[in-house]
């Protein structure tokens, strides 16, 4: 029997509309309100990120599942086991922006994104077992009730603390404290029990551990799914998110830059120099800015206001990058690592809540 030529009719399937967000310009972008972004956490990268960590909690015997959703930063709020997550992680435009306007996007990529996910987890047990009305957790990692500082200056030798989502965050407050070490011990790649032997760390891992296995399996006490300020209701622009939160951080310049500039830079350009060492460091300024903050744990945010300093110094002195580049880029890094260093030393590192 001959075959029929006719080929059987494809069917149509529903065109998706253009979203709006991937061609648009940063300056109508930043004109946008956050609750008119119509952004949803599930079907998003997020949603595996949220369902890996439930995977974590379940094979530890936890039933806790925190709620999650979109608001304006990482967070766990009292009283609620839930964790909020900056919204502009819910779409690659914002994230972008972000990146633009703040040097790094926090949780920008799988791994960042679990580790904050485990840390803020560890915030929403402690809410819903009130773990830290305990008086063997206040023993351990001090009193949960103490005010947060606006800014702590870290111990960087100190091995009584984890180390996870920065090298010093643990020290900030007792709360913090807790969900770093929580997080370290529900993370299924650490290797705790060797990576902390003898440290004094360890002595709050093992607390951990014990404590995990006293609530496995068991109901959480609290379980309120409120959410707070959740991005459908944040009604300020993106260029008033923004402006907010560069007002969070401010920074005064040591009196030390303008000599250490001149030792480094020439204050005239020799033969055959054109390259003024502000335009030397605007060129290498995201890469000297991922490598300090690789060094030191300290927001890039934070580094590049030091080295925005550094570049206006060059500007007014007339600097210029004499000798060679490389040798240069070298010190340059020595020097803006130092600068971050005392920055961050004396007092200015940011707390988030």
């Amino acid at each position: 029997m001959r075959q029929s030529t006719l080929q059987p009719a494809k069917k149509k399937t529903a065109s998706r509309s253009p979203d709006p967000l991937v061609g648009m310009s940063d300056r109508r972008l930043l004109e946008m309100r956050v609750c008119d972004l119509s952004l949803k956490l599930k079907e998003s990268w997020l949603e595996p990120m949220v369902e890996q960590l439930y995977g974590e909690l379940a094979r530890r015997g936890l039933r806790i599942r925190p709620h999650c959703w979109l608001s304006d930063e990482w967070y766990s709020p009292d009283g609620i086991p839930g964790i909020a997550i900056p919204f502009y992680l819910a779409h690659p435009r914002l994230m972008r922006l972000e990146k633009k306007q703040m040097f790094e996007v926090e949780g920008g990529n799988k791994s960042w994104c679990m580790r904050i996910l485990r840390h803020e987890a560890g915030h929403a047990i402690d809410t819903a077992f009130r773990l830290h009305r305990r008086k063997n957790y206040k023993s351990v990692f001090g009193n949960y009730f103490e005010p947060y500082p606006d800014h702590y200056r870290p111990k960087p030798q100190s091995k009584s603390y984890v180390m996870h989502l920065e090298p010093w965050y643990s020290q900030a407050h007792p709360a913090e404290d807790f969900a770093e070490t929580f997080a370290v011990w529900l993370n299924p790649k650490s290797n705790w029990k060797r990576q902390y032997k003898g440290w004094d760390a360890i002595k709050k891992l093992e607390f951990v551990d014990e404590l995990m296995q006293q609530i496995a399996g068991q109901t959480a006490p609290v379980r309120c799914r409120q959410t707070i300020d959740p991005a459908s209701r944040l009604k300020l622009t993106l260029r008033e998110y923004y402006e907010q939160r560069h007002a969070r951080f401010d920074f005064d310049c040591p009196t030390t830059f303008e000599s250490d500039l001149k030792k480094l830079f020439g204050l005239g350009p020799t033969k055959g120099t054109t390259l003024t060492a502000a335009t030397f460091l605007q060129r290498n300024r995201l890469e000297m800015c991922r490598v300090v903050s690789e060094w030191t744990g300290e927001y890039r945010y934070n580094i590049n206001l030091v080295l925005r300093a550094m570049i206006e110094h060059c500007r007014e002195l007339g600097l210029y990058a004499n000798g060679s580049l490389e040798k240069l880029r070298y010190s340059a890094t020595v020097m803006l690592t130092v600068h971050a260093n005392n920055y961050l030393h004396g007092g200015h590192h940011r707390v988030s809540l």
